[in-house]
């Protein structure tokens, strides 16, 4: 059902890379929200003010304030697909994560005030008259809530929108509560017991779990995160597939919101190739990254000395005390100018974050390893930590 909805109102709907394609199915699903949570909160309103059940109403207005959350999401989408200008050169595409943000705060205080109301419920006990009707609006609740659950992932993956994953999960938490209040009807008009609130403080607690975990997931594309493994191994994967390039090191790679990537990497070429053939290698890289990837590339060049034994043996000498002091460290960048009475060593080391060194006692113990070896080899060292996960460096 949801790719003939896809086929009939997105138009271009192939074209997901296209991001005023991406900016109709953000649309597109948010609209639908928007009117499948109208009808619903209708419906359960009218019902629970007929047969005076309160849980039945509350879970109206939730359906309410879903409404809510797709106007904002659909404002996201709108804010988020605003071209470039001069005061945001990267775009408007991080809106997109703002609105999730705010459709995660909304969760959380639904399942708050969930959580309080149900209390109240325990506390204080009321009599609600459910029947048949009533039943039959919470199942159809519970199987529209399934659709809309499976609607928003499914696009959400397709066009990668941390905001309708919310919004799925959402839908999912919906389930769960409108399903409570469901059990607690049953049971409640099979035996005489009311569950009503015990059931809705059980729910509340998960949508308030549930609501925490979205807040954590939308923040962190706001602050940076790491690139994914799968993303730097094609990274690496491709750029090493061109002729002339035999190394790569300082990848970095940031989002300013969906297919807005930018990434930066120091590629390293023989320096005995001639310069305006390996910038010519660069130039295609850079521009085949974006026509390929949509990756915005930036690239160093870094010329290596790869003939030369005395600075290939010192090479591999260093190499081996970094291994000795620990595996997890690596090196770039190595050169060596030599003197009379004494030559520098100049490199970079690569740590993880959490190693037991600080940047400073690392250089130091290096360099005093170094000077242990040869008095006359003195350490310029740069230490560099990893912008992409643990592993992927080569």
């Amino acid at each position: 059902m949801t790719n003939l909805l896809i086929r009939l109102f997105v138009k271009d709907y192939k074209n997901i890379s296209s991001s005023k394609v991406r900016e109709r199915y953000g649309k597109f699903a948010s609209i639908a929200g928007i009117a499948t949570n109208i009808l619903l909160f209708i419906f359960k309103m009218t019902v629970g003010m007929l047969f005076n059940s309160i849980s039945i109403t509350a879970d109206a207005i939730n359906n309410l304030s879903d409404s809510g959350s797709s106007l904002i999401t659909l404002t996201g989408f709108k804010l988020s697909g605003k071209p470039a200008d001069e005061k945001h050169p990267y775009g408007h595409a991080r809106m997109e994560y703002i609105s999730g943000l705010i459709v995660s705060f909304l969760v959380l205080f639904l399942g708050f005030e969930l959580f309080k109301s149900s209390v109240e419920k325990i506390i204080n006990p009321q009599e609600a008259n459910f029947n048949a009707i009533s039943i039959m609006v919470l199942i159809v609740s519970i199987l529209i809530k399934l659709w809309q659950s499976m609607f928003y992932r499914k696009i959400g993956r397709m066009i990668d929108s941390t905001t309708l994953m919310a919004t799925s999960v959402d839908s999912r938490n919906d389930i769960f509560s409108t399903s409570a209040v469901l059990a607690a009807a049953i049971i409640t008009r099979s035996t005489g017991y009311n569950l009503d609130g015990y059931m809705g403080a059980a729910v509340a607690l998960f949508i308030l779990f549930s609501g925490v975990k979205l807040i954590q997931e939308t923040i962190s594309p706001l602050l940076g995160m790491a690139p994914t493994k799968e993303l730097v191994d094609k990274i690496y994967k491709k750029i090493l597939s061109y002729d002339g390039i035999i190394g790569l090191h300082d990848l970095t790679v940031h989002s300013y919101g969906p297919g807005k990537c930018f990434a930066s990497v120091h590629c390293e070429v023989s320096a005995d190739q001639d310069i305006m053939a390996s910038h010519d290698i660069i130039d295609n890289i850079e521009r085949d990254f974006l026509k390929d990837e949509g990756i915005h590339m930036v690239i160093h060049l870094d010329p290596v000395v790869t003939d030369d034994e005395r600075i290939n043996a010192l090479k591999a000498i260093v190499e081996d005390i970094l291994q000795k002091i620990s595996p997890k460290i690596s090196m770039h960048d190595f050169r060596v100018v030599f003197g009379l009475t004494h030559s520098n060593l100049i490199f970079d080391v690569v740590v993880p974050y959490d190693f037991e060194l600080s940047d400073d006692e690392l250089a130091e113990l290096i360099s005093d390893k170094i000077h242990e070896f040869n008095r006359t080899y003195h350490s310029i060292i740069t230490v560099d930590h990893n912008y992409v996960p643990e592993g992927n460096q080569r």
